[in-house]
């Protein structure tokens, strides 16, 4: 897709949107800039008064920072709320895959470095998806930062994890061209609208500019090799989850799961999993799929404002 056609459709992104003026002038106005992170160019929305709380948002697989258009701004009248795209996602730079590794600890290094970039010395995470291993990493390496975890659909157990990832395990077991190929069936339109409108109860309830914004993305020239090298490098996710559920025993961070039901890849059981580790852990189930926030942000933006109110927030 040309630029000009992905610009096109992030426009009408925010042209729908903002069509009821009055309601958005009533919510706290979210910004948009960019920041040099060790030669990468990080875009990241911010909203709320910096001497807040922070909330880091981090956005997970094949979307971007706009998956939580919705919820900063409620989350913002409390709260700093900061949401980066990663390196290779939405408008931050997608650096060639040579002088680029895409790796998730690669990933965790960037966002680490965005953190310091922007001076944020404690924050609370809000993980998704991709975005749960990238925190699981900053959590371990500065656990001294966590001020609390949101984990929606965010997985830290093998038994977390269902069928729909048996391609991408094949991939990991045996690397061949073959199998990396047999994974681009991912990466097309009509899978990343399933991934939105699966276990769904009314698929038409989902915005068409959010599947439509991270497919324009994803086609873009060279991006396919970068997610095709994050599917390959899941595996090493996987191999540190009993460290990451080392950390969850060891510091006790206060934790809440905001968890689709219904996700054809996160399984419920990856939720509950957390309540072994953590006294702390909070779960919450709701009926609808893997972007949970796209029908359900009323019910889990109001469950996760409460949850940061009796934590981070209670001496603010």
């Amino acid at each position: 897709m040309s630029i000009n056609k992905l610009l096109a459709a992030s426009v009408l992104a925010t042209a729908l949107i903002g069509t009821n003026a009055q309601a958005a002038a009533a919510q706290p106005v979210v910004s948009h800039h960019t920041v040099d992170v060790q030669g990468v160019k990080i875009f990241y929305r911010e909203a709320g008064d910096p001497k807040a709380p922070t909330v880091l948002l981090l956005h997970g697989f094949p979307t971007s920072s706009f998956m939580y258009r919705e919820l900063i701004p409620k989350l913002a009248d409390r709260y700093h709320v900061v949401a980066p795209d990663m390196p290779g996602f939405g408008f931050s730079d997608s650096p060639d895959r040579g002088k680029y590794a895409y790796t998730f600890d690669n990933l965790a290094k960037t966002m680490d470095g965005f953190t310091e970039a922007l001076a944020l010395k404690r924050y609370a995470i809000e993980v998704f998806d991709y975005g749960a291993p990238v925190g699981w990493r900053l959590a371990v390496a500065h656990p001294e930062r966590i001020t609390a975890i949101i984990s929606q659909n965010g997985n830290a157990y093998e038994e977390g994890l269902s069928e729909g990832w048996n391609p991408i395990q094949r991939y990991w077991k045996d690397p061949t061209a073959e199998n990396r190929n047999a994974l681009r069936e991912m990466l097309k339109p009509e899978s990343i609208k399933w991934q939105y409108t699966h276990g769904v109860s009314n698929p038409d309830s989902v915005a068409p500019e959010a599947y439509t914004l991270d497919a324009a993305f994803v086609a873009r020239p060279g991006n396919d090799e970068i997610q095709l090298d994050l599917f390959g490098d899941y595996a090493n996710n996987v191999k540190r989850y009993p460290e990451f559920q080392a950390y969850f025993r060891k510091y006790q961070p206060p934790l809440l799961a905001v968890w689709g039901k219904n996700d054809p890849f996160f399984l419920p059981a990856g939720a509950e999993a957390f309540k072994r580790d953590d006294a702390k852990a909070e779960v919450h189930f709701y009926n609808t799929g893997h972007f949970a926030l796209e029908t359900d942000v009323e019910a889990i933006g109001g469950e996760i404002h409460r949850f940061l109110d009796r934590t981070v927030g209670k001496a603010h």
